[in-house]
């Protein structure tokens, strides 16, 4: 009998304990509920990315021409030409045949690259490749930074319980789901913008045209140098032309913080600060070039050019014709760091949340549908024993919603079906432990021991069905995507509750009963 008291008192615990962590289950106006609800439950945004990682190699290999090009000019290695066809291929032409020994010392020192030497014409060529598993390795982080820095843009924009997770089997994908978001242009502009700071001294123009601009060096850029353009401040609607070196000593990388400020006519600009190593470079670079204009260069388009005064080591402004929302998704996209590759949409959808409404509503009568159909099966069938089994899944269900809860899953579609199937896993452990128990009372034995023994000899055979259940359901989630997650997830905790309620909660309950009968004679079931 206590130990019958201390059962009874653990299962109230458990109820209490689950309402608790429910209430209230989910948003309403006033409060937020504990279970997060899914893209399709909610309504919102749901986007596939592809990550152009070619592009990433692309810089890679551009970077590794330039240093090949300053360790050329270092060693004073005239006449050769350097050129980049494709995102891992760099060319140089044009080695003169005395300069073959120390070019080839120079190629062997260029990491992850590969260098293969033909000759043509008397002049020396060489070939360098990145190595595969270089390129393998630059894409597979171009895509992981890409992901990470798409998360802290998302998370910036405060949505509930946002999704941003690899997608796919090309391993170049992203999934971002955004339950409550209405608005898919301004996040496509935050995720996809991929806000590449370069802190550049400007060596030719502003020119009204690219013509003019070249004009002095023949109508081409020099080899280290590109053309960037940017609004005409004096001239709005129009376009200033810029030439600056292809390689920035400064870069967004080097920021500690970005926010949003006013510059000295009191329009909004964004501020920025350097870490450590971002000092040190922010300091060489204006205090060796003091009176000469600096671009500040954001995704390849000059925002801003000034004159540098003085030595400037940790503080800067982006300033030029900003909204106030401008500057907050500048600040927002600096702060979460350059993607590392250009981003292309493959899919979009956007799910309204009257859409959300109705597949609750569907979902809720599905399963309340389903419990009474349980209900009154198990009360035609098994009598005033299908009380006891109505109980115990009322209470499974109710331990489900708190798992869930406490680990801030979120409730999908598919997740709903999960709970529905919930259902139907507690049916079936009660129909075979009652199914034991007839056998039991069939063969004699009276009704204490028809339950002590069917709930025993069935334990085992409950506990191997869950264990393989919990096994697929892991497969589901490790392999799945983010509804089969959410199907995967509901189904692992609906496993776990139904083994607690089927065997310890059911089997209290008959023992509750029977304490109350001194000689209990008979088992409605």
């Amino acid at each position: 009998m206590k130990n019958l008291k201390w059962k009874l008192l653990t299962i109230v615990g458990v109820i209490v304990f689950a309402a608790a962590m429910i209430y209230p289950p989910f948003d309403t106006p006033g409060h937020r509920g504990r279970i997060s609800l899914g893209l399709d439950l909610k309504g919102g945004v749901q986007l596939v990315l592809r990550v152009k990682t070619d592009e990433a190699l692309q810089y890679t290999s551009e970077d590794a021409a330039e240093r090949i090009r300053l360790s050329l000019r270092e060693k004073a290695i005239a006449g050769p030409t350097i050129t980049v066809p494709g995102p891992t291929r760099i060319v140089v032409a044009g080695v003169p045949p005395q300069m073959d020994a120390a070019f080839r010392t120079l190629a062997d020192a260029q990491p992850g690259l590969a260098a293969q030497y033909t000759r043509t014409g008397g002049a020396g060529g060489y070939t360098f490749e990145l190595k595969p598993n270089v390129a393998s390795t630059l894409r597979t982080q171009a895509v992981e930074q890409a992901l990470q820095t798409v998360e802290r843009r998302v998370n910036a924009l405060g949505v509930s319980e946002p999704i941003v997770a690899p997608y796919g089997t090309t391993n170049d994908q992203i999934l971002v789901q955004l339950p409550g978001v209405n608005d898919p242009e301004q996040v496509k502009r935050l995720i996809g913008t991929t806000a590449l700071l370069e802190l550049k001294i400007v060596e030719g123009g502003p020119a009204s045209s690219q013509e003019a601009l070249l004009q002095a060096s023949g109508g081409v850029a020099p080899p280290e140098m590109e053309v960037v353009t940017g609004a005409d401040r004096s001239n709005p609607g129009s376009l200033s032309y810029y030439l600056v070196r292809k390689v920035a000593p400064v870069t967004g990388r080097d920021l500690s913080n970005a926010r949003a400020s006013v510059d000295e006519n009191n329009l909004p600009a964004v501020g920025f600060s350097m870490n450590r190593a971002g000092a040190i470079k922010f300091g060489k670079l204006t205090g060796d070039n003091i009176g000469k204009p600096m671009a500040v260069i954001l995704d390849h388009r000059v925002e801003t050019v000034a004159v540098i005064q003085g030595k400037i080591t940790d503080n800067g402004q982006i300033f030029g014709s900003f909204s106030a929302q401008d500057v907050a998704d500048m600040s927002l996209m600096l702060r979460s760091g350059a993607l590392p590759a250009g981003l292309t949409y493959l899919e979009e959808r956007t799910v309204g949340p009257t859409l959300g409404a109705e597949s609750i509503r569907a979902g809720v009568t599905a399963s309340l549908g389903g419990l009474a159909l349980v209900a009154i099966f198990m009360l035609v069938y098994y009598k005033l024993s299908g009380t006891n089994a109505i109980l115990s899944i009322v209470l499974n269900l109710l331990i489900l919603l708190a798992f869930m809860a406490m680990a801030g899953a979120v409730m999908t579609l598919p997740g709903v079906a999960g709970f529905i199937l919930t259902i139907g896993m507690g049916v079936d452990s009660n129909v075979l432990i009652f199914e034991r128990i007839k056998e039991e009372l069939a063969a004699g034995k009276g009704p204490r021991a028809a339950v002590a023994a069917g709930f025993d000899r069935v334990f085992w055979t409950i506990v191997d069905t869950h264990i393989a259940s919990l096994v697929a359901a892991a497969f589901l989630f490790q392999f799945g995507t983010g509804p089969i997650r959410g199907f995967a997830t509901t189904l692992v905790f609906g496993l776990l509750s139904n083994v607690f309620t089927a065997v310890f909660v059911s089997r209290t309950l008959f023992e509750f009963i029977l304490s109350r009968r001194e000689q209990p004679q008979s088992l409605s079931i």
